[in-house]
């Protein structure tokens, strides 16, 4: 049996490195209680990977903490802590004129990622993102790169698996998203990037691709996708509002860190998987 190939990527904050494993282990579940009656053995129909960024940051994120707030001894520092992880992974992500700036450096995280998913999946395994508040804006402008503008990609593109490539690109789900705030960055923000793939029928003729963007209202990073320009309200399927997280979360901004778990969003994101998973297989 085919696979699909499944890339989370997190958002700003500071991140732990098993961030994703609660989301993929309730995904593989979900998947395969679906699939079960048509498995031929014990196998995953999905193989999930993690894009860890954070660490590109956090080093000098910890650092400057400690050398403005701690050492000068001032206020809220835990309010502090919060605002310098949060602004300062927004910030240093911004491409600079130097040779490996941080743009690259965390798109390089993506790449490692999508090469240990073409490794383990298959080199033309359609791929699912799943992408949380920043992370969103990091997988439009890695896949913008790779379709629309390869100058400014630091691979050798004639090395790179169609997975690696993003010719496989068939899903995305994005949560909590900050990416109308960049729309401010440009005179026209009109190019999102294809779901799917304009190659995915050189792999799987008829495959049909999805963009559902996840918001709640009360999440203050969180906004919908559709209303950005009209090119934006072709390409994404669906904007749909959520109440994400529990009862201490759902009704205030905390809501923002609730979308990885909440099963408003597993469920729809293991349908998606499942409908590509049986088209691949050639399962009715």
């Amino acid at each position: 049996m085919k696979q699909v190939a499944v890339a989370i990527i997190h958002g700003m904050g500071n991140q732990k490195e098993n961030y994703a494993e609660k989301m993929a282990a309730s995904l593989q579940q979900m998947v395969k209680d679906k699939a079960h009656y048509l498995l031929e053995d014990s196998s995953n129909p999905l193989v999930i990977e993690p894009v860890y960024w954070a660490k590109v940051f956090e080093d000098r994120e910890n650092d400057l903490y400690k050398r403005l707030v701690v050492d000068n001894n001032l206020q809220y520092k835990w309010l502090r802590r919060f605002i310098i992880h949060y602004l300062a992974d927004v910030i240093g992500y911004q491409p600079v004129e130097t040779t490996k700036h941080n743009y690259h450096l965390v798109h390089r995280k993506v790449a490692d990622s999508l090469e240990r998913l073409a490794e383990k999946a298959g080199p033309d395994a359609p791929l699912c993102l799943i992408s949380h508040s920043l992370g969103t804006v990091i997988a439009s402008n890695f896949f913008y790169d790779l379709q629309m503008n390869q100058r400014n990609v630091e691979l050798s593109l004639d090395d790179l698996s169609p997975l690696e490539k993003g010719d496989s690109l068939a899903l995305f789900y994005s949560m909590g998203t900050t990416l109308p705030l960049w729309s401010l960055r440009y005179d026209k923000f009109d190019r999102p990037i294809h779901i799917p793939s304009h190659k995915i029928e050189e792999y799987y003729p008829g495959l049909k691709g999805e963009w559902i963007n996840f918001y709640d209202r009360d999440d203050l990073l969180g906004y919908p996708l559709k209303g950005v320009s009209p090119e934006y309200e072709r390409a994404v399927t669906e904007d749909r509002e959520i109440n994400a997280g529990g009862m201490l979360v759902n009704w205030n901004p905390f809501s923002h860190s609730a979308y990885l778990t909440d099963k408003d969003v597993l469920k729809p994101i293991a349908d998606g998987l499942f409908r590509v998973w049986k088209h691949i297989n050639n399962i009715k």
